[in-house]
């Protein structure tokens, strides 16, 4: 009798353990915000909204997270990937090589010392400032909005570019949308090359890049899907629930906000715990790498 309950509380255990569910957590798509005639490239924060780059219309809109356009700012030759900071938007115009500050009706053009070939991205962190220099095939760098350095030239080895798109700043590290390579590359804040990631993942243009403190997200623009790695360069997940022809993405109030080019409108993710089974967390597992040394 001894023997037989011992056998049944065994069994009971098992079961149990077996209908324990595995959860994770991961990105899940939510919402999609229609945009009426605009075909976002850029996106940025703003301090009363979201801001646009609608480089078919050579224009900027800001609108509210319905999708309502509050403002536009007009007159601008092709505005690609854009940053802000604050009340502060830098404006790369793919059309005329230049790089425009602005601030509510202040314009300035950003002095780089350099002749820009068709500027694609900017980021913007304090005083410093990045630009892809798609045709050029450069990345410039400033820390103080006056020295400048530039690093990069054609080709497919680390540490080269084959049109750059995008930009993104840490404190450490920039970060390149190395678009037509088909990758991701990081360099510390004298261009010295870091690392290159994302080759394994078969993508077909790497249009634009978003570092938050665990991952690096990039739009795959002709497979309509968004890659999502750890910092160490690792495969986290693939989004491509209603995404058609991604450009940019941005992390606001934990949304992960995509534009989709060809679709006109805003693709909407929110991290949420998901079922999931034991062989797909065991190899999600492999896959999630506790990092010491995050940036900010």
């Amino acid at each position: 009798m001894k023997q037989y309950i011992i056998i049944l509380l065994t069994a009971m255990l098992i079961a149990s353990c077996q209908e324990k569910k595995q959860t994770e957590t991961r990105w899940v798509h939510t919402k999609t915000i229609a945009l009426a005639d605009v075909n976002p490239i850029g996106i940025a924060q703003g301090e009363k909204g979201i801001w646009l780059s609608d480089g078919d219309r050579n224009r900027l809109v800001l609108i509210d997270t319905s999708g309502v356009v509050l403002k536009t700012i007009d007159s601008l030759d092709r505005p690609m990937h854009i940053a802000s900071e604050g009340e502060m938007l830098v404006i790369p115009q793919y059309g005329n090589d230049e790089i425009l500050r602005f601030r509510e009706s202040e314009k300035e053009i950003v002095s780089t010392r350099h002749s820009l070939d068709a500027p694609a991205g900017v980021a913007i962190k304090g005083a410093q400032i990045a630009i892809a220099d798609f045709y050029n095939n450069k990345v410039h760098y400033t820390e103080n909005s006056s020295d400048w350095i530039t690093f990069g030239k054609e080709g497919k080895a680390d540490g080269d570019f084959y049109y750059p798109t995008d930009v993104h700043l840490t404190k450490s590290n920039i970060w390149v949308a190395d678009a037509y390579n088909n990758r991701l590359q990081v360099f510390d804040k004298k261009g010295n090359h870091l690392k290159t990631i994302g080759e394994d993942q078969k993508m077909n243009a790497a249009t634009g890049i978003f570092v938050s403190d665990t991952n690096a997200y990039t739009t795959d623009f002709e497979n309509d899907r968004v890659l999502v790695f750890d910092l160490d360069g690792s495969l986290r997940q693939v989004l491509d629930t209603d995404i058609s022809k991604p450009t940019d993405l941005i992390i606001i109030d934990e949304v992960l906000y995509v534009t989709n080019y060809k679709g006109k409108s805003l693709s909407l993710y929110t991290q949420q715990e998901v079922e999931i089974s034991s062989q797909e967390g065991h190899d999600t597992h492999n896959d999630h790498h506790d990092h010491e040394d995050h940036e900010d």
